[in-house]
């Protein structure tokens, strides 16, 4: 069964041999979940050091839980298949955590909401324009699986529907180390 993939290419046209050698290598990473779906960005770079570079993202949203995995390599195909290495090194820790939370009791987490992220090519718009719009479901997960789920994305912070407060909050990675979490107070 093909995996829902959706591949978006920037500065080059994405071949059928490209997609199908991503769909393949994403199988792998797949076969950790049930269900789900990826969406794939590559670009293509010029830099005056080191001439042609590709930039392989690749965002898998498997029932609500998000992996998020970017690599800069020379050749696409070796990226790709680093971005996959990365996806699945964070699909088997997440694996992972999941089941030590089931050892000991707790409730497994809410399959997460989505990514929270702004990335702003340098020189190209105002700092105040808005560069990129996203849109996700919302399913409440208490503050830890808010943090897992933004170690997954390779986040510094995460806005999530708290489980336990029913209010939107906000967890985010301290200067000094640890985490941080944002609860709104409406007065």
């Amino acid at each position: 069964m093909p995996i829902p993939l959706q591949v978006t290419g920037k500065n080059l046209e994405v071949s059928p041999a490209v997609r199908e050698y991503l769909e393949r290598r994403l199988e792998k990473v797949f076969r950790l979940f049930r269900q789900g779906e990826a969406k794939a960005d590559l670009t293509q770079e010029q830099t005056q050091a080191a001439g042609d570079r590709f930039v392989v993202q690749v965002t898998l949203n498997t029932r609500g839980t998000l992996l998020r995995g970017e690599v800069r390599a020379q050749d696409l195909f070796s990226g790709i298949d680093q971005v996959v290495d990365v996806l699945k090194h964070q699909a088997e820790k997440f694996k992972s955590r999941r089941m030590e939370r089931k050892k000991r009791g707790a409730p497994a987490p809410a399959e997460a909401e989505a990514e929270a992220e702004a990335e702003a090519p340098p020189e190209e718009t105002p700092q105040s324009q808005i560069l990129r719009v996203k849109r996700h479901p919302v399913k409440p997960m208490d503050p830890e699986e808010a943090i897992e789920q933004m170690e997954l994305l390779g986040h510094d912070f995460f806005l999530f529907l708290n489980g336990q407060n029913s209010q939107f909050n906000v967890v985010y990675r301290r200067r000094g180390g640890g985490y941080g979490l944002i609860e709104p107070e409406l007065g």
